[in-house]
């Protein structure tokens, strides 16, 4: 049976991708858990915070570019057929999740960048910086970093499953791993 893979490039950006949601999460939950910038800045000061806040920005912007690379190269390029085939269940709990988080990992930078300018702040790409041509508002600013948030729990949930989803088929070494490992 030979083994069906998506191309290296897109095992390497499924792979890139999910380090870089990995370390947006853990910065956002940071910045959630301590209270936003006021509070991040009392426990890891003024200077780290904005460094954070900087990065995640940055990172974000970058994981908005990669996804887009991901979309095209996937429409491009579809995937290979799973070897062997998955249930009906299986099928629909794979696409939901899949389709759910490609739109999140779209939408979620798209509503950082939205709720920064609005906020009066501008976006940073690693020291490049966009000022905002957005008139500033911050109750709507606070209303969309919220969203921001619980998009990011959302992300996190979908996560676990796909997650679970890959261990039980590295378990069961049934070859579904293969299609987006990278050796």
């Amino acid at each position: 049976m030979a083994t069906q893979r998506y191309t290296f490039v897109q095992r390497s950006l499924h792979w890139l991708i999910a380090l870089g949601v990995f370390g947006l999460l853990l910065v956002g939950f940071t910045f959630w858990t301590l209270g936003g910038y006021d509070g991040t800045a009392k426990v890891l000061g003024a200077e780290t915070t904005g460094q954070l806040y900087d990065l995640h920005k940055s990172f974000g912007v970058l994981l908005l570019i990669l996804m887009v690379l991901r979309v095209a190269l996937r429409m491009k390029s579809p995937p290979p057929p799973y070897d062997p085939p998955l249930t009906a269940v299986e099928r629909f709990v794979s696409a939901s999740t899949l389709a759910l988080l490609y739109l999140l990992l779209i939408g979620m930078p798209i509503g950082g960048w939205l709720a920064t300018w609005i906020g009066g702040y501008p976006v940073d790409f690693f020291g490049l910086e966009w000022q905002s041509p957005i008139a500033k508002n911050e109750a709507l600013s606070d209303q969309l970093f919220a969203v921001h948030g619980y998009t990011g729990l959302a992300v996190a949930a979908l996560l676990l499953l796909h997650i679970g989803a890959g261990l039980k088929h590295w378990k069961l070494k049934d070859g579904i791993m293969r299609r987006i490992s990278l050796p």
